[in-house]
């Protein structure tokens, strides 16, 4: 049976290519984007199967209002991706309060409003799979993304949370933690020059440029096979709650995860310490 998608942050990159994945298919999909200038080709193509909606994620009211309008469209909503997201730029210090509440008002914020708004009926289906597109960064962090680090690494304890509070009703989660991939030009896009980087402070102008000699050098991955990967993942009838979409960050991810338990071991005398002796304090 044909599933329904919506989709935040489709007019390009991995979210288009779900939306064109999921179209080919036979499936139906409101996509949704700040414009929908970009879809006519889809709407051409495919007519009546795809739903283009103008959202801005961090607009709740208008996120309700969509996620509303594609379930009196379609019926029924079966997959909810949530896509939409960019990554800020710059050192903790460099960081503006308002850089800070832009980032989590768009891959924070943004996905708990379309997750509000599509659970309801999800729930009264008993049925559904959120889709979470967090990141490799979402896993491990480096220095100058330390706002896009602490929205992705706050999605993934949301949606892990929301996994355990939705299974009883039927409704899947799924955390995508993708690496680098292509843009439709080919190539492996540098995180370092996306326009949205903090004021920079020259303290750090050494640490840029040894990060910016290595940023985007790793092996691109593949958009259009993530795409078929994707659908893979809705059609799994146990999916996993995370799961990394390409390979660069693999030896990474295992590396940061094996020196952080060792760490812990490292240090459990302190560990103990601070908890103290119950018994003496009860004396």
């Amino acid at each position: 049976m044909s599933k329904v998608w919506f989709v935040t942050g489709s007019s390009r990159g991995l979210g288009r290519d779900f939306v064109e994945a999921a179209l080919s298919r036979g499936d139906r999909v409101a996509a949704t984007a700040r414009s929908t200038a970009g879809f006519d080709e889809l709407v051409a193509a495919h007519g009546e199967a795809v739903l283009p909606l103008e959202m801005d994620v961090t607009d709740r009211a208008a996120v309700f209002e969509s996620v509303k309008r594609a379930r009196e469209h379609f019926g029924r909503l079966d997959v909810i991706v949530n896509n939409a997201g960019y990554a800020q730029v710059g050192a903790v210090e460099e960081l503006t309060e308002q850089d800070l509440r832009d980032q989590m008002e768009t891959n924070l914020f943004g996905a708990v409003w379309v997750i509000q708004a599509a659970l309801p009926y999800l729930r009264e289906q008993r049925s559904g799979h959120i889709i979470q597109l967090s990141s490799a960064a979402g896993l491990i962090a480096m220095p100058l993304g330390g706002a896009y680090h602490a929205s992705k690494w706050a999605l993934e304890g949301l949606n892990e949370a929301l996994a355990g509070e939705a299974a009883e009703f039927g409704v899947k989660v799924t955390i995508i933690e993708p690496g680098g991939f292509a843009t439709r030009s080919g190539k492996n896009p540098n995180p370092l020059d996306n326009g949205h980087v903090a004021q920079p402070d020259p303290a750090y102008d050494g640490l840029r440029r040894r990060l910016g000699a290595i940023a985007g050098k790793q092996p691109a991955g593949d958009p259009a096979a993530a795409a078929q990967a994707l659908l893979k993942l809705v059609d799994s009838d146990n999916p996993p709650l995370r799961i990394l979409f390409g390979q660069g960050f693999y030896p990474m991810i295992q590396q940061a995860y094996a020196d952080r338990l060792k760490l812990w071991a490292d240090w459990q005398d302190l560990s103990a310490q601070a908890h103290g002796d119950l018994d003496r304090a009860d004396r």
